[in-house]
């Protein structure tokens, strides 16, 4: 379908539509009919007439109180029936793939001017075409999965797998060796920590909390310890189909009486009677994912001590779905294994050597969090200060007060601080083994961690300071404030280290 011409106005010539009858606005030197609309409008005509909007250049009213995307909505573009002579739009929305104008809106290394000893070019191709991809195909789903609960579209998962991301999202190692990594931007020999850190913070972009996890989080800490501990026969088995994005893995650690405590779990695996199966009884609390996996990588207590096995979903496993403060589309479950029988050869690890594996799996876990609370912290810097420059209060903007300067700066100084130790900590991990991590970085990342996402809730209590009631409002300005002060405990709980 053909988009309509647009004519051009003068502002006089607005002036003169300023009744209920005949009411046009200009927003951003565009010129919008609201005469059929102003009935519909949710604040009523009286906004409209009353405020001395009508017939009137309505932008700072507008911006005011909306987000831009507001106009994008095809219900509201088709109210557009010309812009104004000799005037060009100076305020944009979201640009699609590009990065943002905002200062602090994206670390130094992407900032104009500024140099990087961690970045390659190839990073930077890289970020390029994930910003691309994550705009263009997971930020739309993003927002209505996550307003309607359910899991990530199949779609999603399809052409995420076409440029294996799932397998990227997972780090360097033999899993990507042979594949076609982006359309060939990065080589599988050349991958690294610093491109998974960016395909990370990419998609957190999209700031919808409960989709980011349900977006297979459950693959990324899941699958690490069947690559590093499963048998050749069984990574041959499962693998490539959950890295096609055909079938789903979760982590199944957390119980309703052990959480952090690992040594805790009450989850039983005994060994049948001809040797050959694992027996499972036992439950599972809170597991990202759980709610659609096909298999379930298990901590359990066995005669040894603690062992890690995995478990396929099928007799004897049933999956309970567990509302949380985010969206439902995490598939965070409780599971229940009644006598579930397992080959002996689904074992992780030595058998009675499950801590290993698990305390080893949480380092990279918790480095992954770390990566998104940076990011996600660096979006609130965008949102308030898009706000505090738009919003007028007492007679000028918002951001003039000293107050909101002060928080705003604070906010900067906090996000710059992780994004910088995150950034060395992934320098480290990229000159080291992953046995070396195991031994060295443990005590950092979980530093880290604990840091980061103690930092991140200052940063969200200020920013619903900075919005006021519009940041506890889960729709307009405030939408993604709202949405990251309702979910930023979940990076402090989930992964342990608090």
């Amino acid at each position: 379908m053909a988009e309509k011409e647009l004519k051009e106005f003068t502002l006089e010539e607005v002036a003169q539509h300023n009744k209920p009858g005949d009411l046009w606005v200009v927003i951003d030197s565009k010129v919008y009919n609201l005469t059929r609309f102003k009935d519909l409008h949710p604040g009523g005509i009286a906004v409209l007439i009353d405020k001395g909007v009508a017939g009137k250049v309505a932008t700072d009213a507008f911006y005011g109180l909306h987000r831009h995307e507001v106009l994008e909505r095809p219900q509201y573009k088709r109210l557009q029936i010309g812009t104004i002579k000799a005037q060009k739009s100076v305020i944009f929305g979201r640009r699609i793939g590009e990065l943002s104008q905002v200062p602090y809106a994206e670390p130094t290394w992407l900032s104009p001017g500024y140099h990087s000893p961690y970045y390659s070019d190839n990073h930077r191709q890289l970020q390029k075409a994930v910003r691309l991809f994550v705009d263009e195909v997971v930020y739309p789903d993003a927002q209505l999965r996550e307003e309607d609960g359910k899991r990530p579209s199949q779609v999603v998962f399809d052409k995420m797998a076409d440029v294996n991301l799932h397998a990227m999202r997972l780090g360097p190692g033999k899993h990507l060796k042979g594949r076609v990594l982006m359309g060939g931007i990065v080589k599988p020999e050349e991958f690294d920590y610093f491109h998974e850190l960016i395909i990370t913070q990419e998609l957190v972009r999209c700031g919808a909390r409960g989709y980011g996890d349900g977006m297979l989080g459950g693959q990324v800490i899941g699958l690490p310890p069947v690559l590093n501990f499963g048998s050749p026969e069984l990574q041959a088995r499962i693998v490539p189909d959950i890295l096609a994005g055909k079938k789903f893995i979760c982590l199944a650690i957390s119980e309703a009486a052990a959480g952090s405590d690992v040594m805790g779990l009450q989850t039983t695996a005994v060994l049948s009677e001809d040797g050959k199966e694992w027996i499972l009884n036992g439950t599972k609390k809170w597991i990202t994912n759980g709610t659609f996996a096909d298999y379930f990588t298990v901590g359990c207590r066995t005669d040894d001590g603690l062992t890690v096995i995995l478990v396929e979903c099928g007799p004897g496993v049933e999956t309970r779905q567990i509302k949380t403060s985010y969206s439902t589309a995490a598939g965070t479950a409780y599971i229940t294994f009644d006598n579930v029988r397992v080959p002996i050869g689904n074992t992780l690890g030595e058998v009675g050597g499950g801590i290993f594996v698990i305390l080893s799996n949480f380092n990279h876990e918790r480095w992954v969090m770390c990566c998104s609370s940076a990011r996600a912290q660096r979006t609130m810097i965008e949102e308030c200060l898009k706000w505090a420059t738009q919003r007028k209060a007492f007679g000028k903007p918002l951001v003039s007060q000293p107050v909101i300067r002060a928080k705003i700066a604070a906010m900067i100084e906090r996000t710059e601080s992780v994004q910088s130790w995150l950034e060395n900590i992934t320098y480290q991990m990229t000159h080291m083994t992953y046995k070396q991590q195991s031994q060295k970085l443990a005590g950092p990342i979980a530093f880290l961690k604990s840091y980061s996402t103690r930092c991140a809730q200052d940063t969200a209590r200020d920013a619903v300071q900075v919005f006021g009631g519009r940041g506890i409002t889960k729709t307009g300005m405030g939408k993604f404030v709202e949405h990251y002060y309702r979910t930023v405990t979940f990076d402090s709980l989930l992964g342990g280290g608090k």
